[in-house]
């Protein structure tokens, strides 16, 4: 029974099981799915008519929905204004108009993620540190909106539609690298 058992797990571990590798996924509560869903919402925004009202029927209420920050007219302001050279006269229309209404702007800070990551390859070659590969994919969103007096005066949008990497990490000794490094506080 136990060289069964063995022999199951050696041919598994030897075959490059890559089901018994780490993965891991960072994902923020968001009403999207994609980045273009996302996209798609901000695309229905109309400075000067979208209300207040209207954002929350495009699930974008800081109150009803996760990773939506409220900022104030000074928060407003430092992400504008970043040294003296620029004025104030200088800012877009919208962001202005904001940021001189005082206390009656306000902005909503709208940031949402989805990131999966996946080592690849042998799980022995990867456990002992020999090879590591992982493969990383998929995306960002970032969305400013300001309002004054609950109408909406401007918006902004960015971030990273499709993410894809792969990281790959050779150690040609393995162990006895990482115990090395340690050791002399040297990385080969």
């Amino acid at each position: 029974m136990h060289r069964r058992l063995a022999a199951l797990l050696v041919l598994c571990l030897s075959a490059g099981c890559g089901s018994l590798l780490p993965k891991s996924k960072e994902v923020t509560a968001s009403p999207w799915q994609t980045y273009q869903d996302a996209q798609e919402t901000f695309d229905k925004i109309v400075p000067g008519h979208t209300t207040i009202a209207d954002l929350r029927n495009m699930s974008l209420d800081p109150g009803a929905n996760a990773n939506i920050a409220i900022l104030n007219y000074a928060d407003v302001m430092r992400k504008f204004l970043l040294n003296q050279s620029f004025s104030i006269n200088d800012l877009d229309s919208g962001v202005r108009d904001c940021v001189l209404a005082k206390v009656g702007c306000k902005g909503f800070e709208i940031n949402q993620s989805s990131v999966q990551r996946q080592r690849m390859g042998n799980v022995i070659v990867d456990v002992l540190g020999f090879y590591r590969e992982t493969h990383t994919n998929g995306w960002r969103f970032n969305g400013l909106i300001l309002l004054k007096d609950d109408i909406v005066v401007y918006k902004l949008t960015s971030g990273q539609p499709v993410i894809q990497a792969t990281e790959e990490n050779q150690n040609p000794l393995g162990p006895v690298q990482a115990i090395s490094s340690k050791i002399t506080g040297v990385s080969f």
